[in-house]
């Protein structure tokens, strides 16, 4: 064998392979071969912070196989990633398969076509140590903090808990927004809008008043008013503007516009980037830049002149912005532009074409609008009431693409187009309505527009964004993405109609949210304690000013072990002072008194947050449901909660006891646990209702057990044997594979290298 090509995933060899030919063999590492040991610190604290490297157990096989191929070989490639963790895993193959220098060439490429890989194989380079040497000071870092901070938390409040540089920091984000919306009072006031028909015009128009009331008498005085009035046209502004289209994707504006467009959490957008990178469509999807290759420019402009018109061509370079961009890649985009659509997942189709049309857009020409502001007037009183009126005059890149929102829920209702209209025009009311709303709290962070706040801050690295939010929502029960069903109020609403007002009530709910990460009541005790004693790890500045000490050790400016110097020394001093120094996180917060006159508190405990009513052997207690919170509960709620346990009845002489558990409501019957449904309330459901239940639970079903979980993807023993699943896709195990020693590699190596199975549609040949 001449060549010996490694990269990192199998997903990438059948590619590369038939673009390099029969001289070249091409195999996977499969990430990282060696890393710092599990269950120890691993890091030399007394020798320069040297990490202790060792090859886990399920990488053995892969290490001894590449060996034996990279010993008979003339040149070994290492062709991992463009990254700085990329360049660690050269690296570490090169330390561990002992490569000698005269037969080792480092090659990068950020797409998988044959000319990119051609072209890495014509220009090979060094290893960047440099780049490994700043990736291994954010391994030893995290590990320091991590391996430190997690043994207070579980000393302190509970076992099995974690800490980390970043998931504490973006936790603290999620807390201190949930506690600006606790603190939040909404103040009702009433928005007054009307219907306005101008002269000759078939359909009527919106307009809304300048002006909020605060009461329902300020605005019936107003629709009081109101009656008889004669409206014109007080003003008329028209100015001409100009949209432009936003830059190519980088790693975290792929993730947020996938979450706004697509609904993808961002492990997806991550997982099927990963595989159109493979696949060689897209190039290398974690990167900081906007930059387009002049290739790239190139072929937009052949393509966009050919396609849509010369008028719709502005080629454009964008520069990045984002707060410590770091190696200078390429945006993500589509290896050929050509391509406009792929064979696919309707998930690879759909991340595709979103990045197709970000990209195509971004050479396209500004959109031209008119914008028009109607200001309204009343001969009966001062206000004005306004309409907003955009017209388009030229398309540009909007006949391709328009990027998304973040508040989409809020966002306008379909602008108009106004006739010609001047000033003195009559306007025919035709209904005003006066509807009363409250002031909106501030929202609460969605996947994406928590990626976006961190890449702000400066925050970690948009490729670590996905891992942290699956730490925080999976691993640790942090926080949650769910839905908040918001408070309803009573409110009364005005209209007035050929000159009569009338009243009409409706419940108005304020704080309703979908999709939203939720912080637990874990999440907010752990923010707390690290608060009040590691300030400074939960500080934003700092935490954005290590990733730049990360940066200036990749540029060759600053020594890796001696940015963890600086932060370990007084880090491990306060660390060892907190562990001994005999204080608890204790939480307990008086609810109030029932009407037996117990007192009432919420607190958290072993297992989890609970209320409590009396003291001693006539004490009651019950666990919180899911979603309450021990900072917000109420009085009538704790009192709800304590009506649990409740025997419903009996069946076969055995009681049936409904409850609620760490784990949400349930039955008790027996020996037996059943789990009660969405939707079925412990107190208020019937014996009948149990009694099914419990048949069914009862009824011969087999289980599916998880035997492993490694994020997005579960192996599970299921109803005809184990398997794995990633997302809605199932794939089988290969014949003498030990299920329950799969590791996360080795189920990432199944994936890449088998196809999903087929659904039953439940039809049979006859």
């Amino acid at each position: 064998m001449k060549n010996l090509v490694i990269v990192e995933s199998p997903g990438k060899v059948k590619t590369i392979q038939q673009y390099l030919g029969k001289d070249y063999l091409v195999k996977a590492s499969i990430g990282h071969i060696r890393d710092l040991e599990e269950h120890k610190l691993s890091v030399d604290v007394q020798n320069g912070f040297q990490p202790e490297y060792v090859i886990p157990s399920n990488k053995k096989k892969v290490v001894a196989e590449l060996g034996k191929l990279a010993s008979e070989a003339q040149t070994v490639w290492l062709a991992s990633d463009e990254d700085r963790e990329g360049e660690a895993i050269s690296w570490h193959l090169r330390e561990t398969l002992q490569l000698p220098a005269d037969k080792t060439r480092r090659i990068v490429f950020h797409e998988i076509t044959k000319n990119a890989i051609l072209e890495a194989i014509e220009h090979p380079r060094d290893i960047n140590m440099n780049l490994v040497n700043a990736q291994q000071a954010r391994r030893v870092l995290d590990r320091l903090v991590g391996f430190e901070l997690s043994p207070i938390l579980w000393r302190k409040i509970q076992p099995k808990l974690s800490a980390g540089r970043v998931q504490s920091v973006a936790l603290r984000l999620i807390v201190d927004r949930e506690k600006e919306i606790m603190a939040f009072e909404p103040v009702p006031y009433y928005r007054v809008e009307a219907q306005f028909r101008p002269e000759g015009v078939a359909t009527p128009v919106k307009a809304a008043l300048d002006t909020r009331f605060a009461t329902e008498e300020e605005a019936r005085k107003f629709l009081q008013d109101s009656i008889g009035a004669t409206y014109r046209v007080a003003s008329v502004e028209k100015k001409e503007g100009v949209r432009v289209p936003a830059a190519p994707f980088t790693t975290s504006t792929l993730q947020q516009e996938a979450a706004r467009k697509l609904h993808f959490p961002v492990s997806t957008t991550m997982r099927v980037a990963q595989t159109l990178y493979e696949r060689g469509l897209i190039t290398y999807m974690r990167t900081d830049s906007t930059n387009l290759s002049s290739l790239a420019l190139a072929t937009a402009k052949q393509f966009i002149t050919e396609n849509y018109g010369a008028a719709y061509l502005h080629t454009r370079q964008y520069h990045t912005k984002s707060k410590g961009a770091q190696e200078a890649h390429e945006a993500i985009r589509p290896t050929y532009i050509t391509n406009v659509e792929i064979e696919g997942t309707a998930q690879e189709k759909k991340l595709y074409e979103l990045i197709w049309k970000r990209t195509v857009a971004s050479q396209m020409a500004e959109s031209r609008v008119m914008n028009t502001t109607l200001k309204v007037s009343s001969d009966k009183r001062p206000e004005l009431y306004g309409i907003q009126s955009v017209e388009i005059l030229f398309d540009g890149f909007m006949k391709v693409y328009l990027e998304g929102r973040d508040d989409e829920d809020n966002a306008p209702e379909e602008e108009v187009i106004l006739p010609g209209m001047k000033q003195g025009d009559l306007m025919t009311e035709e209904g005003v309505s006066a509807q009363c709303k409250f002031t909106a709290p501030p929202s609460r962070y969605s996947e994406a527009t928590l990626v976006k706040k961190l890449e702000e801050l400066g925050i970690g690295r948009p490729s670590t964004y996905a891992a942290t939010v699956d730490t925080l929502t999976r691993g640790r029960g942090y926080a949650v993405k769910g839905d908040k069903e918001g408070k309803t109020y009573k409110v009364t609403n005005l209209t007035l109609k050929n000159g009569v007002i009338k009243s009409s009530q409706k419940n108005e709910v304020v704080g309703a949210e979908k999709g939203k990460l939720l912080p637990q009541e874990i999440g907010f005790i752990v923010t707390k304690f690290l608060v009040d004693n590691f300030t400074d790890i939960l500080d934003y500045d700092f935490t954005a000013n290590v990733e730049t000490d990360f940066d200036e050790v990749a540029e060759g400016k600053k020594a890796w072990n001696q940015t963890i110097e600086e932060f370990y020394n007084p880090f491990h001093k306060h660390v060892d002072a907190v562990l001994h120094d005999g204080n608890y996180s204790k939480v307990t917060r008086e609810i109030g008194v029932a009407p037996d006159g117990e007192k009432v508190i919420a607190a958290f405990g072993k297992f989890g947050p609970y209320v409590q009513k009396g003291e001693g052997e006539n004490r009651q207690s019950a666990s919180l449901a899911k979603g309450q919170l021990i900072e917000t509960l109420t009085l009538e709620e704790a009192l709800k909660l304590l009506e649990l346990p409740r025997t419903v009845g009996q069946l076969n002489g055995v009681d049936v006891v409904a409850t609620r558990g760490r784990f949400g409501p349930y039955l008790k019957y027996g020996d037996k646990n059943v789990k009660l449904p969405r939707g079925k309330d412990p107190l208020r459901i019937s014996l009948e209702e149990c009694e099914t239940l419990i048949q069914e639970a009862s009824a011969e079903k087999p289980a599916q057990a998880y035997l492993a979980e490694f994020g997005d993807i579960k192996v599970i023993n299921g109803r005809y044997g184990p398997y794995i699943k990633q997302g809605a896709s199932n794939y089988k195990i290969p014949k003498g594979k030990d299920a329950t020693k799969l590791t996360e590699a080795d189920c990432q190596e199944i994936i890449a290298q088998s196809e999903p199975t087929k659904k039953s549609t439940g039809r049979r040949n006859k």
